[in-house]
């Protein structure tokens, strides 16, 4: 009877193990995380993912390319609609005030940290990153994730041909102009571009002189803001790149990263544009880049200021499965680690979001290695920000960017003087804040 019931127990023993064996492993809960990186970058981006998904098994982060930044956060609109939507969303830094607008649908970051017990502290990232997507106590909206900052790109193969010094980028705006010029004498097709072309003509060019693009802190401190960057300075700004444009010393690309493959091709011979399509320029171009600080007017006393980011956040919309946040949350922790950071910031030249991804790249001799790669965070830590300086929080302002950009490019086909450009783009992007202050009442 003992023997039997031995045997009993032990085949009972044997058919538990073999359960346990065979029975399938519990699924890890996916997330979609909706973006708007292609190349270099989305495979950048992917790897981040991939990196999170292979440190953990209960949460799948899923990227999915949604096209440039405006499809992305009108796709996920649409999604929201019909309940289709992903957790993360990245979305520019210039739809944050559309963001904060839309309450019921966002998942306030600090918020959501809290909620899963996950360390989260503004004060370990950069100021001028994290008091961008910031409200008025400091609470951050939403996950700093893709900073830059324009910075000026030349090729120093063209600079010697030119005679010019390969070793030195021009500081300013007249001393660019001149290279501009030297350029086009040795035979390249444009001397100078630019990308995103309100982003660094207007916007950034005003807080790099301490001018303001609007009222009320640049829309920091209320719906009632009244854009004002048709000021002397601006208008001359785009005037001098206007007649620069007749001999092509300054050649208008186009809207977007439209100019960058001119750089990389060797057509242009300086390009200014975001320091995050570094990765994109070292993989694409056959010349040895120099890089430097966006040009400034050594007229404007107190010149150069600081500039402001740009680049994207992450968002999480509402009405997930609770477990997908819990998912978040460990993504939004891991991104935040050191390691992780520096090697994002290194990999593409983004900014680096926190002071010790910044002090690690530099332990690290990064910035020793490769020349140039710090001239982004120098640039937005030049100066303690001001309120011209801090950034930009204006309702509807992916609108009102088009409008600028409308603007100019009528300037820069010389169907329109720069004050009459710049005075159109305030009372219609005016026209944009009023309506928008009108649908929000209640902020």
């Amino acid at each position: 009877m003992k023997l039997a019931l031995k045997l009993a127990l032990k085949f009972l023993h044997l058919v538990v193990v073999t359960l346990l064996l065979v029975a399938p492993a519990q699924a890890a809960t996916d997330i979609m995380w909706w973006h708007a990186m292609s190349g270099e970058l989305g495979k950048q981006l992917e790897k981040l993912a991939a990196d999170f998904n292979a440190s953990q098994s209960d949460y799948r982060i899923v990227p999915a390319y949604k096209g440039n930044y405006t499809e992305t956060v009108t796709a996920a609109i649409f999604a929201f609609r019909s309940r289709s939507q992903p957790a993360i969303v990245q979305v520019n830094e210039i739809a944050t005030a559309t963001m904060m607008a839309a309450r019921g649908a966002i998942y306030p970051v600090f918020e959501l940290m809290r909620d899963q017990s996950e360390a989260f502290a503004p004060s370990a990232y950069l100021p001028a990153v994290a008091g961008y997507y910031a409200d008025v106590d400091g609470n951050m909206l939403s996950f700093p994730f893709n900073a830059s900052t324009p910075i000026l790109y030349y090729n120093k193969d063209m600079f010697r041909s030119a005679g010019l010094d390969p070793s030195e980028s021009p500081k300013t705006w007249p001393e660019l102009g001149v290279v501009a010029k030297r350029l086009r004498a040795a035979g390249a097709m444009c001397g100078v571009t630019t990308s995103w072309p309100s982003w660094i003509n207007v916007e950034n060019f005003s807080a790099f002189h301490n001018l303001p693009i609007a009222t009320k802190a640049n829309g920091f401190s209320g719906l009632d803001a009244q854009l004002i960057f048709n000021n002397p300075l601006v208008i001359r700004h785009i005037a001098q790149l206007a007649q620069w444009q007749a001999d092509k010393t300054f050649d208008y690309s186009g809207r977007g990263q439209a100019a960058e493959p001119r750089f990389q091709k060797g057509e242009c011979g300086v390009f200014i544009g975001s320091s995050g399509t570094r990765a994109d320029i070292k993989a694409n171009s056959k010349f040895e880049v120099g890089y430097g600080m966006m040009p400034y007017d050594p007229d404007v006393q107190g010149a150069p200021q600081n500039s402001i980011i740009g680049g994207a956040t992450l968002w999480v919309l509402r009405d997930r499965p609770r477990a997908e946040y819990a998912g978040v949350a460990k993504f939004f922790a891991y991104l935040s680690r050191p390691e992780v950071q520096a090697a994002w910031h290194q990999n593409t030249g983004y900014l680096p979001i926190t002071r010790a991804a910044f002090d690690l790249s530099r332990t690290q001799g990064f910035y020793d290695r490769n020349p140039g790669a710090s001239i982004s965070i120098e640039e937005v830590t030049l100066k303690p920000p001001t309120d011209n300086s801090k950034g930009i929080r204006l309702g509807s302002f992916v609108l009102i960017r088009d409008v600028i950009e409308e603007e100019l490019e009528q300037v820069f086909a010389g169907k329109r003087s720069a004050q009459a450009a710049m005075d159109n783009a305030v009372e219609r992007g005016n026209r944009l804040l009023r309506q928008f202050e009108r649908a929000n009442p209640d902020r």
